[in-house]
């Protein structure tokens, strides 16, 4: 779900930047952006609570 929800954030922004720029509707992103960023980061919370957890243990490094 984690790469998941950056390649579908990465092409909804694209997407409305694209729109933006052939003159398919008249929005201003940056203020878009500046007011709706915080729906960002709830985004990204709740991809990284619903991905899955690896059950293996982090492998630590071999000390010599």
């Amino acid at each position: 779900m984690r790469g998941n929800l950056g390649a579908i954030a990465l092409i909804v922004v694209g997407s409305l930047a694209l729109a933006s720029n052939l003159g398919l509707f008249d929005v201003d992103l940056g203020q878009l952006l500046r007011t709706w960023w915080p729906v960002l980061l709830i985004l990204l919370g709740v991809g990284m609570f619903l991905a899955p957890a690896t059950d293996e243990p982090r492998k630590r490094p071999e000390q010599r």
